[in-house]
């Protein structure tokens, strides 16, 4: 191969000097995942996707400058995604089938305690087998395998990205990025308007943290 190797402490991948192709230089996404805005508490809801009030999107737009630079954006499909993406200041975002809410079936639309009070078991059993889907909707692994899938099908070239996406697929992405297993799926906390950034190519992806409140340079 033509071409002096080189390799950063701060890089998970290798890069070469003047390569002769396309295909001898490794491609590097850095994907940037942000958790949608949210409504008051009382508005949240298993599935639920309230527009979102004029507290959330003004919080939406004061984080907006320290996200990092992004020359791609797409966003899950809810409402609340696309609000915040606006808000953030996304232009041409496209809609990402593939990271869309977890499918809540019967307990679409009620409240934790609602759903606590009327299947005290089945809301056990959900949050703690990550196969088990007693509302009759999407398991925890399902969403996991699907939102994988969706990191393992971008382009080489997709570069720098940014996704609006929500809490379930959030937590799904860094467990898929980091290997662990899907017992770690409630063990992940996300609140509204965090982020994190995944960098590397299909196959091997790496967790990167800023500092808060930091992005870089745009």
């Amino acid at each position: 191969m033509v071409g002096a190797m080189r390799t950063s402490a701060n890089m998970a991948y290798t890069t070469y000097d003047e390569p002769t192709s396309r295909e001898g230089l490794f491609m590097t996404i850095r994907l940037t995942l942000v958790c949608a805005a949210a409504p008051s508490e009382r508005d949240v809801r298993f599935g639920g996707d309230t527009p979102l009030n004029e507290r959330a999107l003004g919080e939406a737009r004061r984080v907006a400058g320290s996200l990092p630079v992004a020359t791609a954006w797409c966003t899950a499909p809810s409402q609340r995604c696309r609000q915040t993406a606006q808000a953030l200041g996304g232009n041409a975002v496209s809609v990402e089938p593939g990271l869309r809410d977890m499918d809540m079936g019967s307990w679409q639309g009620r409240t934790l305690d609602e759903v606590s009070a009327g299947d005290a078991a089945g809301l056990a059993v959900w949050m703690s087998d990550p196969e088990a889907a007693p509302h009759g909707g999407e398991s925890v692994s399902e969403v996991c395998r699907r939102v994988a899938a969706w990191l393992e099908e971008l382009p080489a070239e997709s570069g720098r990205m940014l996704a609006v996406v929500e809490q379930a697929v959030a937590r799904a992405a860094l467990l898929h990025a980091l290997g662990a297993p899907r017992q770690a799926f409630w063990r992940v906390d996300v609140p509204p308007l965090s982020a994190f950034q995944l960098t590397g190519r299909s196959g091997r992806w790496n967790l990167r943290i800023g500092a808060v409140g930091s992005g870089e340079p745009r």
